[in-house]
């Protein structure tokens, strides 16, 4: 699963820009323990930046003096079963259990968008002509910073709530479907103070934080016109440039440079445009394998962390039950260790990160369309600088839960 929201890295992109006049590049020429000393004081600075078996028994009859009766006890008292394959949670095993069929069972569908062939589960998409769709996703992320001996922390809150409407469906399969930003929300949290936005209230009086209100509020209503065949595969995604106009209006009227406003307009159309959108919606919404999956099967993917590749992040999938109506797939992954060190000028530099993730994902298997998930990525990074008479070290753990349609109970 991809670990950012639908308009990921805007915010940074704003703290960013509001922040340029304030401050100053650091010259080449300041000593090397100048640059230590620089590093502790950085960590002043961090604190503005950072804001669920049932068991029961059932006695059925302990004397019955006639085997006659006790047949009848039973053929009158049996509960509807189903046989159900599932992992056991305890072996990892793959079994077949026998299960009462639940009340709130959901209804069979003749042609299921997830169905078995042969004991493989093959997915495509069965949405409706003129239904909406939620997809509205929740990230919190929780870092905390030390330097051995200070420590900050906070707390970053996002949710982007958005809809998407299937318009038309051709003879092929085809979806033409339109996806709407209803709301976003955001918040910062550190040092006891918390920091929020809501483009569902009103605007805030602070200057800084009005303007990414603003910011957000641009995002929100503009419908872009989305292209995905039944597999789940998006083909196209367009409608950028109205949004784009939007904007760059809120900008330009807080933004009072052009080179920065043109900065902060680049930086933003780098994380909202169609290719970024196709890669973020494809990893969310078409979760299956093309060659399907067995209970108990597993299917790993892997993507970047870093541009350059360096680093990378490794997600395993594995189709644990389809009951119900509802597909359950279990995630686990990470970040294997990555260490990386150089000296230069006599200064030793030294970087490491890993991490882990782990998580639950649920389809509905009638429809295809993701119910919930449910994920948690933590990480830890570490980095050192030394002259050889002195050093410092800084860590910073990061602890991670990424939802969609977070309403939805496990």
């Amino acid at each position: 699963m991809q670990w950012k929201s639908f308009f990921f890295g805007v915010g940074t992109c704003l703290w960013r820009v509001q922040n340029l006049e304030k401050k100053k590049i650091v010259t080449e020429s300041r000593t090397e323990s100048e640059k230590i000393e620089k590093t502790c004081a950085s960590n002043e600075q961090i604190a503005s930046f950072l804001t669920k078996t049932i068991k029961f028994k059932i006695n059925l009859m302990k004397k019955i003096t006639a085997i006659a009766l006790l047949s009848i006890a039973i053929i009158s008292c049996k509960k509807e079963t189903q046989t159900v394959t599932k992992v056991d949670p305890k072996t990892g095993k793959t079994i077949t259990v026998e299960v009462p069929v639940e009340e709130k069972e959901t209804a069979k569908v003749e042609n299921p968008a997830i169905k078995d062939s042969l004991g493989v589960y093959y997915s495509t998409f069965k949405l409706e002509k003129g239904k909406t769709y939620p997809f509205t996703t929740y990230q919190r992320d929780t870092q905390t910073m030390s330097n051995g001996s200070k420590s900050m922390t906070g707390t970053n809150e996002s949710t982007d709530e958005m809809t998407f409407t299937v318009n038309s469906i051709d003879e092929k399969g085809n979806y033409d479907i339109t996806m709407n930003l209803v709301g976003k929300r955001l918040s910062a949290s550190s040092q006891g103070k918390t920091q929020s936005i809501d483009t569902k209230g009103s605007a805030p009086t602070e200057p800084q934080q009005k303007f990414m209100w603003e910011i957000q509020k641009a995002q929100v209503g503009n419908g872009l016109k989305m292209k995905m065949d039944k597999t789940g595969k998006i083909t196209s995604i367009s409608g950028f440039e109205p949004v784009y106009q939007k904007i760059s209006k809120a900008a330009t009227a807080t933004i009072k440079d052009a080179a920065q406003t043109k900065n902060f307009m680049d930086s933003f159309k780098q994380s909202f445009n169609e290719k970024s959108l196709k890669e973020q919606f494809g990893k969310n919404i078409s979760i299956f394998p093309v060659k399907g999956a067995k209970i108990g099967q597993s299917w790993t993917e892997t993507e970047n962390v870093t541009p350059d590749g360096s680093i990378k992040i490794s997600t395993t999938y594995t189709l644990t039950k389809v009951e119900n109506g509802i597909a359950e797939i279990a995630v686990k992954g990470g970040i294997p260790r990555k260490a990386k060190s150089e000296s230069k000028n006599g200064m030793s530099h030294s970087v490491s990160l890993e991490g882990n993730q782990n998580g639950t994902i649920r389809i509905d298997a009638n429809t295809g369309w993701i119910l919930g998930s449910n994920l948690k990525l933590n990480t830890t990074e570490k980095e050192s600088l030394s002259d050889g008479k002195q050093s410092q070290t800084l860590s910073k753990t990061s602890n991670s839960l990424v939802s969609i349609n977070p309403s939805y109970k496990f």
